[in-house]
């Protein structure tokens, strides 16, 4: 039996996700990168910087603006150690674009990403990390 070893077609994914900081895996670049501040991911793209505030009720539909530029079909918005619902309006900037948003742990978050990540979904990650 032959074997293959399958390359996946995305760039990002991410590799491991502590208290203060997440490292992501640059599969293009053939590296890691640890980033202690609120960033955002897709598949292709990687936004290391997002200044937002690190809490999800702190934030304002504003904030989403760089998430949904990137045209996502779902948002996965990571909140840290714990689970955080932002306001109404905030989840109202993306269901009324007709974009899904999820909000969990970072940890879950990251998990969710990967996954629909190697499925080949439109999905972004928006993680707040106290930096």
């Amino acid at each position: 039996m032959q074997l293959h070893h399958e390359i996946p077609d995305y760039a990002y994914a991410f590799r491991a996700v502590g208290s203060s900081s997440v490292v992501i895996e640059d599969r293009e670049q053939v590296r890691t990168r640890e980033l202690g501040q609120s960033f955002i991911l897709t598949p292709h793209t990687l936004v290391e910087t997002w200044p937002v505030a690190a809490s999800a009720n702190a934030l304002v539909p504003e904030d989403l603006a760089p998430v949904l530029a990137l045209e996502p079909e779902l948002v996965i918005l990571g909140t840290g150690a714990t689970q955080q619902f932002p306001s109404a309006a905030v989840l109202g900037a993306c269901l009324t674009r007709g974009i899904g948003l999820e909000v969990m742990t970072n940890a879950a978050a990251a998990r969710t990403f990967n996954l629909l990540a190697s499925e080949g979904r439109k999905v972004a990650a928006a993680i707040l990390l106290a930096g």
